[in-house]
């Protein structure tokens, strides 16, 4: 007997529920480390690089590749345009993991999606970071998500699927961030 995997939205779902059962049965499955190296180059120029993390109760090894990003600034902003900004390269984790998140939500609830394009805006005033005014952030000071979706599901419902989302958590709440700095 030949039998197929219920996919849906590119989702194993049946993995999806055996994951989810895993999870339950030993919390501490759900623990996952994530990380990256920072190399800076000249300017606003830095590239990462990206390839283990601890997840599932152990020290992944699965993952052949390293990844690589780069961070640059346009020339108005005195960097050399080699890269996108970093603020930018939150905007692209944003609208990624809003959408893996509202998609993987979507097919552990039987809803299907044709497609889904979105476009994400930060507006940022560098007098926060330019030192110039100390009422003014230095960071985004919003950002508008537009995410275009066909399926037959309710607006509301997607919204509410996307905000599974961890990087949506973690820009929308405080985020602690300890900064240790090593002199060599």
């Amino acid at each position: 007997m030949i039998t197929t995997a219920n996919i849906t939205n590119g989702v194993n779902v049946d993995q999806l529920v055996e994951t989810i059962g895993a999870v339950q049965q030993n919390p501490e499955l759900a623990k996952f480390q994530f990380r990256s190296k920072n190399d800076w180059i000249e300017g606003g120029h830095c590239v990462t690089s990206i390839k283990s993390f601890y997840g599932v109760g152990q020290e992944d090894t699965s993952r052949q590749n390293t990844f690589t990003m780069a961070c640059d600034h346009p020339n108005v902003l005195l960097g050399q345009d080699k890269a996108a900004t970093p603020p930018e390269v939150v905007l692209h984790a944003l609208g990624s993991c809003l959408t893996a998140a509202m998609t993987y939500h979507a097919a552990a609830n039987g809803i299907e999606i044709e497609s889904a394009t979105s476009t994400l805006e930060g507006g940022v005033d560098l007098h926060g970071f330019l030192g110039l005014d100390a009422e003014i952030r230095k960071g985004f000071d919003g950002i508008k998500v537009v995410l275009k979706v066909k399926s037959d599901a309710s607006a509301e419902q997607l919204e509410n699927l996307a905000k599974f989302s961890p990087v949506f958590d973690m820009i929308t709440n405080p985020t602690p961030v300890a900064i240790e700095i090593v002199k060599q």
